[in-house]
């Protein structure tokens, strides 16, 4: 015994120190990656491709851009801006690091999320839904199904929307899936069978990242993502969570007097409800490019298509619409929901971010064809091209 207490006392001071200096290390490296990250967000408008700030100008004046828009090239940005009003009502002007409602957007973060839980051997990728939650009514949904849109499950937007009484209170993931349990809508087809781009995979999959976890998917996402990786503007906000959900932008719907308001359906999130800026995508994509996420192996698995594009444009890997042509590999998502519309393009091959936050829904992010091909890049745009792959003007 007075051996084994001798080692004791050896061994634990060891372990401290080894954690200490660990913790110092960690510490250090982020300091040191905060510094790099102000450093990149550095911008002097003196410096701006006239191009690019002349189409903007143009999209705001003709076609009712609101929002913001940062782009970069190469891991430094060439034209940032803020375009318009946060909140109408009170004219209240947009500044670069207004957070905005991601809508779907989000889903790229939740996938990440469920990246890192594979990489540390957490789940599988061919783990079903039922290893989780055990009485879920759709057997045979694995977690991979979830991240491509091929579950065949039950849009729960819909679902909801006639049984939830209060309709001020936001609804959880938890709520939901209960419902689902209970309720059991039948499924839009049988797992596998098709891709069907549907809300209820991401939000399922938020779910199944609190279960694991054992944290909300609020504190899982900052203390595992957004903290991490620098990302101070960026946040998890639920209705479930929030009387109101705390954002000074506010969402509308085509004309400025109708500005749309929170309801149940901003409870659920993984599918939508991270709230972000400009430059914390564009901090997003530096740590997903240099790796600091998740390994390049794993993470090139989320690049890969596993459905058939239709008319040569969409693609889904995993949280990410892909697009790809000679010298140009594509991911980006699109994002609407209650007064917000959103684009976030990242050309991988050629290292060109967009990140355009809008919260006024209208066509102007459908006339950004111009803008892609001053970046020398193909146009992103449902309907762009023909079942040949031509580009249709």
């Amino acid at each position: 015994m007075l051996r084994q207490l001798k080692v004791l006392i050896f061994v634990i001071p060891c372990i401290y120190i080894a954690c200490s200096s660990a913790e110092s290390k960690r510490i250090k490296a982020e300091k040191k990656q905060q510094l790099t990250d102000s450093i990149r967000l550095v911008y002097d408008p003196a410096t701006a491709d006239k191009r690019i700030d002349d189409f903007m100008q143009n999209l705001h004046q003709k076609s009712g851009f609101n929002g913001n828009v940062l782009i970069a090239k190469k891991g430094k940005i060439i034209y940032q801006n803020s375009f318009g009003w946060a909140d109408y009502l009170h004219r209240d002007s947009l500044q670069i690091d207004s957070q905005f409602e991601l809508a779907s957007v989000s889903k790229p973060f939740t996938a990440t999320a469920i990246l890192k839980l594979v990489e540390q051997e957490k789940i599988q990728l061919s783990q079903t839904v039922n290893e989780f939650i055990p009485d879920f009514p759709y057997p045979g949904v694995t977690i991979q199904q979830l991240l491509t849109h091929r579950s065949g499950l039950p849009n729960y937007i819909y679902f909801i929307d006639e049984i939830w009484k209060d309709k001020t209170k936001g609804a959880s993931n938890k709520d939901v899936i209960d419902l689902l349990v209970e309720k059991k809508p039948a499924r839009y087809n049988v797992p596998d069978a098709r891709f069907l781009y549907n809300n209820s995979n991401y939000m399922v999959l938020a779910a199944i990242i609190e279960i694991v976890s054992k944290q909300s998917f609020t504190v899982f996402m900052q203390e595992n993502i957004f903290r991490p990786l620098g990302l101070k503007n960026t946040a998890v906000y639920s209705k479930a969570d929030y009387d109101k959900i705390p954002t000074d932008v506010i969402g509308h719907d085509r004309v400025f007097r109708r500005s749309v308001v929170q309801n149940f359906l901003d409870g659920p999130v993984g599918d939508k409800g991270i709230y972000s800026t400009v430059g914390d995508l564009f901090l997003f994509d530096r740590a997903l490019s240099e790796g600091r996420v998740v390994d390049k192996a794993l993470l090139d698995s989320a690049y890969t298509g596993y459905s058939d594009p239709v008319r040569g444009v969409f693609n889904y890997g995993f949280g990410w619409r892909l697009y790809k042509n000679e010298g140009h590999t594509i991911a980006y998502h699109t994002g609407w929901w209650h007064g917000f519309k959103n684009l976030y393009v990242r050309d991988l091959d050629n290292d060109i971010t967009l990140v355009f936050l809008s919260n006024m829904v209208n066509g102007s992010l459908n006339h950004l064809d111009e803008v892609y091909k001053i970046l020398d890049m193909p146009v992103i745009r449902q309907g762009a091209y023909n079942s040949r792959g031509e580009y249709i003007e």
